[in-house]
């Protein structure tokens, strides 16, 4: 996977009304760390840039969601969102999938010592170079 497809540019579709839902969830936005907002090109639209190792649409929407904000729930919006939720999950497990898991590796290590198999020399280190 290349690096740049761990780069989402995503949009935020807010409800019309209460008005300036954008605006708001810009200011909360702006002091993330990892992500950039900014204004979208009509007034209940955010445009957000993050790495989908650190952040997710899902995520960033629902802590809007718990913080009140309404987001469009069209039906264009929502298959939209739906998508987007659903590669970007791919995508995480994907990556976590290719990362090793080091400690069952140690555990079959230790298992595989401990069982008789028959490739062992049981043969004291001080006979084994008797000539």
């Amino acid at each position: 996977m290349r690096p740049c497809d761990l780069e989402k540019d995503r949009e935020i579709v807010f409800h019309a009304l209460p008005e300036g839902q954008a605006e708001r969830a810009l200011a909360l936005l702006e002091g993330m760390e990892g992500l950039t907002a900014f204004a979208g090109r009509e007034s209940n639209y955010l445009l957000v840039r993050y790495n989908v190792c650190e952040y997710t649409l899902e995520g960033l929407e629902l802590a809007l969601s718990n913080q009140g904000f309404h987001l469009d729930n069209s039906l264009l919006c929502k298959l939209k969102r739906a998508l987007a939720y659903f590669c970007e999950s791919v995508q995480r497990r994907n990556i976590a999938a290719n990362e090793p898991d080091i400690k069952s590796q140690q555990a079959f290590v230790k298992v595989y010592e401990r069982h008789l198999h028959g490739d062992r020399d049981e043969t004291p280190e001080e006979w084994r170079d008797y000539k």
